[in-house]
């Protein structure tokens, strides 16, 4: 958690923060993160849909839905986000103003500065000059996604959310990829039960 802290804290100086911010928090893939829409987030309600994925298909960037049923879903995200993508937001519409005349309104969350979708390989080459500026193990970007599910167990999350939070199809799915959290949970458990015991 300390690293993803101060990962974060070196992205927001680089003015690069929202879509590791997504990743982190939200659990979401790089093409989901890169696909979603203004039209897909609710701020009052503090709830994200996902129902798109960025890809490239046949050489062309392009808009595909997602691969599941449970791909495609509704998660809650906390104020911090909703905060962050308030500001966010405020710097895209300044954006907006200061490129009028070439500006494509995609209503993307992620973009190009015009406006045009970001090419997935343009964010994972900026996701690795950051991790080494941050000075963090070269990790891939999916590990952001593993990291807020192994983080959300560790914390004592329901798996059954975990799962509709990552959009597996199967809790399983989900205790069989982040079983090495298991045994800590199990230690845990073990300390709960014991301290109820004895308390009541």
């Amino acid at each position: 958690m300390e690293q993803a802290k101060h990962f974060l804290e070196i992205t927001e100086k680089e003015k690069m923060h929202i879509p590791y911010l997504i990743a982190i928090f939200c659990g979401l893939r790089r093409g989901e993160v890169l696909g979603l829409k203004w039209e897909d987030i609710d701020l009052g309600k503090g709830k994200l849909r996902v129902r798109r994925s960025l890809t490239r298909i046949n050489g062309r960037l392009s808009f595909k839905e997602p691969k599941t049923l449970k791909s495609k879903r509704q998660i809650s995200i906390s104020p911090f986000v909703i905060t962050k993508l308030k500001e966010h937001k405020n710097k895209q519409e300044v954006l907006m103003t200061r490129f009028a005349q070439v500006y494509q309104n995609n209503d993307l969350i992620i973009c190009t500065e015009v406006g045009k979708p970001k090419e997935p390989r343009n964010l994972l080459r900026e996701f690795y000059r950051l991790t080494e500026k941050a000075n963090i193990p070269r990790i891939s970007f999916h590990d952001l996604r593993h990291t807020h599910a192994t983080h959300m167990l560790e914390i004592g999350e329901n798996p059954k959310i975990v799962a509709e939070r990552l959009g597996h199809t199967r809790v399983a799915i989900t205790l069989d990829t982040y079983s090495h959290v298991n045994q800590d949970m199990q230690d845990r458990a073990a300390d709960k039960f014991e301290s109820a015991y004895f308390s009541s």
